[in-house]
């Protein structure tokens, strides 16, 4: 359970007003189980232990949180914490799996026959495959209930003078602007932005949609931070007058205002690469989600627009002070706005519930010579890489589990086949949601009330998993109070199976003192996970190669499976405890490394170096997954 609940408003009174709100927001939308959202804002915002697990630069308030938007603006919040612009690119409620190509390095026995045959670097042996990074699949009233807690909550930690950017498609934005609306008011309607791409899909039957929409809203209409952007004109040939300077201008109107051609003119609402260089840039998204490995990623160019826009490097306090602005991201996905606001001199927090999300921005960030902090919220879940590749895992886990049982709805997770009870659903929590990981008494209504009784199986008994509790007494004397049906329900901890989930990866290793200081040589790396993973896609490759009368050319792993290892750090300093990288290498999908945040044409040996005696070494697989090995 959470240590406490973060009140959303600052008081009861003000807490009214927040009410009045919600009760407007139900009868607008009008959609399923949305009351229960004025039972979780009465509540407040989770709020958990927060545990430091990297310390990167110098000491500094930028963070970089894994863990839930809501929770990280509880923490936020509790710790006094206001940001002054918000940028969130959240699913869209498309209904689709993204996943990441994860490519399997070189192998660095043979670095050096690569190095001297430079040819080598196009042949087949750069083998990939994918992983899902999260699922972008929701009920439509399920999405709008998350969607308007976490507004709820971002709000709640956006300073007066603050500004938010909603990035959202033509799906569910509509649905999404009535809550803003609610949220922020309608006075604080800023802007509809429509961002006018150069790719997009092109059904038979419909025009090609190329246009993301970003919603922009103020905090407080009367204090707005904004500056006003500037593009080059559309049309070159209106500048038919050259002025003593060589200076290209023209007249606008009857009013004879002169206007010159690199002045540019006032951005508007809808921003497409017909403007500007700029924008053609900024549409060349393909590159940078190649190198970033992220299929949903946005332009640095298309952020760097709105930081300039709302926000500045200082803004003043009351007392006449200055203070750095803080921009946040609380879906940052590959780090975009945070790596964005610290190139433009602000201060940042990255926030994701992703492992590879945290992994990414961090290099990210440390090859850009970001200084910043890394948060873990310790909610009580050992989640694996993400909340869907933990739901996938946890279908291997939950021993005799079967899907997709005949009679047994999509509500369900799954069923038991006992052989004196028959068929036993079972229900587990979402956890790509959120709200569900604590069980409380309207989730247990709505399954012995409605899901059971929809059952088309006699069920003689229901097994449900949780993460959390409030009561379990008074949910267990709920159910034998309530329960008309005959089916007995049993109540078990997620949270057994869920830490049988995270398990590390096995390493070798061989120390050696150098005339530098201490070398450490990585002998042998296995992977069960990954190794399955690889046999898995073998298998299929294989199977589709026949079926079509092609050769398939297997991914094949050496014996060290250094191939499986994408990034290596030293500690120096701490046997336990927070991280401290004295030194750090990341290789990247062509076998080249950046040592220390700084690029290379070097390809990876199969060593790391540091000046000190290394007291643990951290190794990430392709994957994601980490494994630490404390010295003797």
């Amino acid at each position: 359970m959470p240590i406490k609940y973060i009140p959303y408003v600052p008081n009861t009174v003000e807490g009214q007003a927040v009410l009045d709100n919600i009760s407007r927001t139900q009868r607008v939308l009008r959609y399923r189980d949305n009351d229960k959202v004025i039972s979780k804002i009465m509540r407040g915002m989770p709020y958990y232990e927060v545990e430091k697990q990297e310390q990167v630069g110098e000491e500094s308030e930028n963070l970089v949180i894994r863990g839930e938007c809501l929770s990280a603006c509880a923490y936020l919040k509790e710790q006094g914490i206001k940001v002054d612009l918000v940028y969130i690119d959240p699913p869209f409620a498309s209904g689709a799996d993204y996943a990441k190509k994860v490519h399997i390095r070189r192998n660095p026995k043979l670095a050096e026959k690569i190095k001297k045959a430079e040819e080598e670097l196009e042949i087949e042996e750069l083998k990939e495959f994918e992983e899902t990074m999260y699922g972008d699949i929701w009920r439509k009233e399920d999405y709008l209930n998350w969607m308007y807690e976490n507004l709820m909550a971002i709000k709640s930690i956006l300073s007066e003078s603050g500004t938010i950017y909603l990035h959202i498609d033509g799906k569910i934005g509509h649905y999404v602007k009535i809550l803003m609306d609610e949220v922020f008011g309608e006075e604080n309607f800023r802007n509809e932005i429509i961002w006018h791409y150069d790719i997009g899909t092109a059904p038979k039957t419909d025009f090609k949609r190329k246009h993301d929409t970003i919603f922009r809203y103020s905090k407080n209409h009367e204090e707005i931070v904004f500056n006003i952007i500037t593009i080059n004109a559309k049309n070159e040939d209106r500048y038919d007058n050259v002025d003593d300077n060589g200076r290209k201008y023209m007249v606008r109107g009857d009013t004879g205002k002169i206007v010159y051609s690199d002045e540019g003119q006032k951005e508007d609402d809808v921003w497409t690469y017909y403007k500007s260089d700029e924008f053609r840039t900024l549409n060349s998204m393909a590159k940078e989600r190649t190198e970033i490995g992220y299929s949903t990623q946005k332009p640095e160019a298309l952020v760097q627009r709105i930081v300039n826009a709302s926000s500045n490097e200082f803004i003043e306090n009351e007392d006449g002070s200055k203070r750095k602005m803080i921009v946040a991201d609380f879906f940052g996905g590959s780090g975009v706005t945070a790596k964005v606001a610290n190139d433009l001199g602000r201060k940042f927090i990255h926030v994701d519930i992703g492992l590879n999300s945290i992994q990414t921005t961090r290099d990210r960030l440390v090859e850009a010579g970001a200084s910043f902090q890394i948060l873990e919220i310790k909610d009580g879940v050992s989640l694996f890489r993400n909340p869907q590749q933990t739901m996938d895992k946890l279908a291997k886990l939950i021993p005799g589990l079967q899907q997709k049982v005949p009679g047994v709805g999509k509500f369900w997770f799954g069923a038991l086949q006992d052989s004196k009870l028959g068929t036993v659903p079972v229900y587990v929590p979402n956890l790509i949601d959120g709200s569900e990981k604590v069980l409380d008494i309207p989730a247990v209504n709505r399954i012995i009330n409605e899901e059971l009784q929809k059952l088309e199986i006699n069920a003689q008994k229901a097994i449900v998993y949780y993460v959390d509790v409030d009561d379990r007494k008074a949910l267990e004397k709920f159910i034998k109070d309530n329960n008309a049906t005959q089916t007995t329900i049993e109540l078990k901890d997620l949270k057994e199976i869920l830490h049988a989930i995270v398990v590390e990866d096995e390493v070798e290793t061989k120390t050696t003192t150098t005339e530098e200081g201490f070398e450490v040589e990585i002998t042998k790396f296995v992977s069960d996970r990954l190794n399955q993973k690889i046999n898995d896609f073998n298998e299929k490759g294989n199977l589709q190669a026949i079926n079509k009368g092609k050769k398939f050319s297997p991914i094949t792993i050496s014996e060290e499976g250094l191939e499986l290892i994408e990034y290596l750090s030293l500690d120096c300093e701490n046997k336990e405890g927070v991280w401290s990288s004295s030194s750090e290498i990341k290789i990247d999908k062509l076998g080249y490394i950046s040592v220390n945040g700084k690029k290379t044409k070097d390809f990876w040996n199969g060593k790391i170096s540091a000046d000190k005696k290394p007291l643990r070494l951290k190794i990430r697989n392709i994957s994601g997954d980490e494994t630490i090995k404390v010295f003797e």
